[in-house]
């Protein structure tokens, strides 16, 4: 046996042992069984030929059937001596020095009689030494042993055949046997007896089986290969917790160690404050009076809560407490020590001491309305500012000291120190509300509520205002013992600002929020029956020349003006642009499908082909596909379905977006083709853009475009949003995400849902359905959608086409993004932004809503800056107070939208019509008042 192989002997015979191993099958005289002496002059039996004198020798030996017993390849090892043919007078020619070696498989030991034909032959055998008549008579003994091996898989066992050719030969043994890679433990994994292949370089993979209390790491695997070796371990096992391994198997951990995973190296001693009692422990046990968190590893030594904090020292100012502490003495060998407080309000004489439950039951948790700064629990800090406390009122303040173990130690009240206080006298909170009743041109009246907090009794109020344009620069003072007051000496038609607080004892609280109204212009107290019509014509008369003739002096006095004041409503819209279709709200029809039919026109749907999916809407799938209708010529589209199961306000909601777009027919805004509702589902065809949305398609082309290639892609949405707002609609999500872009980047609006979002939610102002970064501060602040807001977001826009698709104010969360604005903040000019397209984006992000351009302003200002692209070369630097182009006859184009910084002249006409006053102009032409500078001697008369 080998030290890595076993081999498995199937058959062994010496020619003394029982004949039955080996039959005669011819010429039964040319075998004989001899007996001869070996080299120890001890008899032994063999098979001997030598008939060397006659040619043409064919004489076989063959053994009875020899069972395979599972191997794949047996191994044949042949004893035998050969006669030189030297030695041999007179056989030249018919002498032979090898014979043949056969075999024959078979299922069953059933032939007596096997056809030479049906033997394989294995191979010639030679001998490496032969003898002489010399060496019989010296006794000289010249064994040979030859090994051959015979692959052997289709039967249940084989014969063995010696066939002889003409030699003088004697076998003196045969042993035939197969090899095994023997049983062996390797990596804790046991790997059986394993018969090797059936080719000699054929591996046989063997997968092993864990030992007693271990498991798989990996899966255990080795090879059996031909010689009886093993080769190639993979994988293999560990040892369970609580064993290690020792000598290939896992043996328990003694008292006081452990290991707590399998992927442990081996057992480890317990812990500080800890022991395991038995063998096999997994994790040891702590000590009385020790604890461990069920985040704490094993390893981790047991350990205790901390003892009270220590130190603890009171501020009382007015209405806020500041305390301090200082650590426990005892941190338990932790170093996650945490603080939280408590906070009691008690009744006056009946609250608890330090240290004593007395009166506790008279004491109740203080309301929500009470701030801690930095927090009330979870404190890594020793200090905390306690405010919004009552007023001359008791508070009992007890801190708790935690770490890791205090809740599976149950420690509570020896953990925590306590401070009694009285709070003292504080001013009154703010005003929450102001109203305003019986207005009139010169006067109003205020009224308003107590204080929530008033901290004591209230003295007096002091109202203060100012008139809004005046932005408290001149400010008057008004005091009242009552919470209503009368203000008098009041201009007609203007803005006032109010704010109003309260004064204790203790001093005068905050001033409340600003609260503007606005005084009556009408100098009469009733407008209708028992007037004089002509007084009342003649006054509306002299009314509307005196602001004509402020007007002219304020244009005239002041080029740099801002812009005019923002149209506010679609009347007044309707009213300067007469005939120009106005948008119906498809959400004022009772019955939906009414809208639809109205406004969108029924296509059948065996006219729609799809395609493929591209995406997902709010309401469903969104694919591209083709149209054809009867008569026209096909065309690509795309196809928003809406999802099966919807309800009736999915429905109507899916078609009033169907609605909204049927009403509108621009090439900058994005075309409906139809709809289908006849059938299910319901669909919206549009045509189809194939860019996608601009902020992708940017991001994607990134710095690819001429600037003047992105001024025409604002120039186009502009103009789509100036038919919307001629058409008095409001998009209220005008963002790059929402303008879809064509395959000659044709920019075209998109989405019109928020407005039914906004409608349907009064909350929405206040939810993250707003897109707060595209969004005007008073849309955010007081839900005021306009125009005016959506030329906000068109400046939002142009930010993110200059930029190509970043996102405004980058990763800012969007409380951060409205503090920005609120205190003035504005997006910086992008990089190699032209100067007059950062101009334009911070006109559109002026605060005041009547300051901020037009749609039709913006349009008119790209027009000029795509004539003129000379002004679009500066970039960077300080803006210039004014900017100016060279046209072609060599005059001054202003290129600014801002009035303040150019102010081209303007003719009587043009004034007046800007104003809504053309009706005028032959009047004041036929009193000899041609020009803007002859009105500023236009009298009252």
């Amino acid at each position: 046996m080998c030290p890595t192989a076993k081999m498995y002997l199937i058959l062994f015979f010496c020619i003394s042992e029982d004949k039955k191993f080996l039959k005669w099958i011819e010429k039964q005289d040319k075998w004989e069984e001899v007996s001869i002496m070996d080299e120890k002059n001890v008899p032994i039996r063999t098979y001997q030929v030598c008939n060397v004198l006659e040619p043409n020798q064919n004489n076989w030996l063959r053994t009875d059937w020899i069972p395979r017993s599972g191997a794949q390849r047996v191994y044949v090892e042949v004893k035998f001596t050969l006669r030189d043919c030297n030695s041999l007078p007179g056989v030249t020619g018919t002498c032979k020095e090898t014979f043949n070696l056969y075999y024959h498989e078979s299922n069953e030991d059933r032939e007596s009689y096997i056809k030479e034909s049906s033997f394989i032959k294995v191979d010639t055998v030679a001998a490496d030494e032969s003898f002489t008549q010399v060496d019989v008579g010296d006794r000289i003994m010249k064994l040979n042993t030859e090994v051959r091996d015979v692959k052997v898989t289709t039967r249940k066992g084989f014969y063995l055949a010696f066939q002889d050719v003409g030699a003088c030969i004697a076998l003196v043994s045969v042993r035939v046997f197969y090899k095994t890679c023997p049983l062996t433990i390797r990596n804790l994994a046991t790997f059986p007896d394993t018969v090797t292949g059936a080719d000699t370089s054929s591996l046989v993979e063997v997968r092993g089986s864990c030992v007693n209390q271990s498991e798989e790491r990996e899966e255990p695997k080795m090879y059996c290969g031909a010689d009886g070796e093993w080769l190639v371990p993979i994988g293999g096992c560990l040892c369970n917790p609580g064993y290690q391994e020792k000598s290939g198997t896992c043996k328990a951990c003694s008292v006081g160690f452990y290991k707590a995973k399998s992927s442990d190296p081996g057992c480890s001693k317990c812990p500080p404050h800890s022991h395991s009692v038995r063998d096999g422990a997994t994790v040891c046990d702590c000590h009385s009076g020790f604890f461990r968190a069920d985040s704490d590893p094993p390893s981790m030594a047991c350990t205790q809560p901390p003892s009270a904090p220590q130190q603890l020292i009171s501020v009382v100012n007015e209405t806020s407490v500041v305390l301090e502490w200082a650590p426990p003495r005892r941190l338990g060998g932790r170093s996650d020590t945490s603080y939280s407080l408590e906070c009691l309000i008690c009744q006056t004489g009946n609250y608890p001491r330090p240290g004593s439950g007395s009166g506790s039951h008279l004491c109740l948790p203080c309301g929500s309305d009470v701030l801690f700064s930095p927090g009330q629990t979870g404190l890594k800090t020793t200090r905390v500012v306690v405010s919004e406390l009552r007023a001359h009122t008791h508070y009992t303040f007890i801190v708790h000291a935690h770490n890791g173990v205090s809740q599976a130690s149950g420690a509570g009240a020896a953990q925590s120190v306590s401070v009694t206080l009285t709070t003292n006298q504080a001013a009154p909170s703010p005003v929450s509300f102001i109203q305003a009743t019986d207005v009139t041109r010169h006067s109003l009246s205020l009224a308003w509520q107590q204080p929530d907090r008033p901290n004591g009794v209230i003295l007096e109020y002091e109202v203060k205002f100012y008139e809004k344009d005046q932005r408290e620069r001149s400010y008057r003072i008004m005091r009242t013992f009552s919470r209503s007051v009368d203000v008098t000496g009041l201009n007609p038609l203007t803005v006032y600002v109010f704010h109003v607080r309260a004064r204790t004892a203790a001093g005068y609280g905050e001033f409340s929020a600003p609260f503007e109204f606005s005084t009556n212009s009408d100098p009469f107290p009733l407008i209708g029956e028992g007037v004089n019509s002509a007084f009342l014509l003649l006054s509306i008369s002299g009314v509307g020349i005196l602001l004509l003739i402020s007007a002219a002096v304020f244009i005239i006095s002041r080029r740099r003006s801002k812009y005019s004041k923002t149209k506010q409503d679609s009347e007044e819209e309707k009213h300067l642009n007469p005939g120009v279709k106005i948008y119906v709200d498809p959400f004022t029809y009772e019955d939906p499908d009414q809208a639809i039919h109205e406004f969108a026109k029924e296509i059948d749907v065996s006219s729609i082909h799809i395609e493929r999916v591209i995406g997902m809407g709010e309401f469903g799938e969104v694919c591209s596909g083709r149209l054809r209708v009867q008569g026209k010529r096909e065309i690509y589209v795309a196809i928003k379905s809406l999802k099966a199961g919807y309800s009736d306000k999915q429905r109507r909601d899916f078609l009033s977006e169907a609605s909204i777009m049927g009403q509108f027919d621009h090439p900058n805004i994005i075309r409906l083709e139809g709809v289908v509702t006849r059938c299910k589902p319901l669909m919206i065809i549009t045509e189809y853009m194939e860019n996608g949305s601009l902020d992708a398609f940017l991001r994607k082309h990134d710095g690819q475009f001429t600037v003047i290639q992105l001024v025409g892609m604002l120039r186009g949405i502009a103009s789509g949003m100036k038919y919307l707002s001629d058409m008095s609609y409001v998009h209220r999500d005008l963002a790059a995400r929402n303008i879809l872009v064509n395959s000659n980047l044709v920019c075209k609006v998109s989405d019109f849902g928020l407005s039914r979002v906004l409608e349907d939610d009064p909350e929405a102002a206040y939810t993250t359905r707003i897109p707060i970064r595209w969004t005007a501060p008073e849309a955010i602040a007081y839900r005021k959608f306009t125009t005016a807001s959506d030329v906000w977001s068109y400046g939002i826009v142009m930010w993110e086409v200059v930029s190509y698709g970043e996102r405004p104010y980058w990763d800012m969360n969007n409380q951060d993004v409205i503090k920005a604005m609120e205190e003035g903040y504005r997006l910086p000019a992008p990089m190699d932004c032209p100067v007059v397209l950062h101009q334009l984006m911070l006109d559109c992000w002026e605060r005041e809503r009547a300051e901020r351009p037009t749609f039709s302003q913006i349009l008119n200002m790209l027009d000029k800056l795509i004539r003129n692209p000379g002004t679009l070369r500066r970039t960077g630097g300080d803006r210039p107070t004014a900017t100016m182009l060279e046209s072609g006859v060599g005059s001054e184009v202003c290129v600014s939208v801002v009035p303040q910084v150019c102010m081209p002249e303007w003719s009587m006409c043009v004034w007046l019509q800007s104003i809504g006053l053309e009706r005028y102009r032959d009047t004041l032409a036929a009193a000899g008042y041609t020009s803007l500078d002859s009105l500023l001697a236009l009298t009252h008369q």
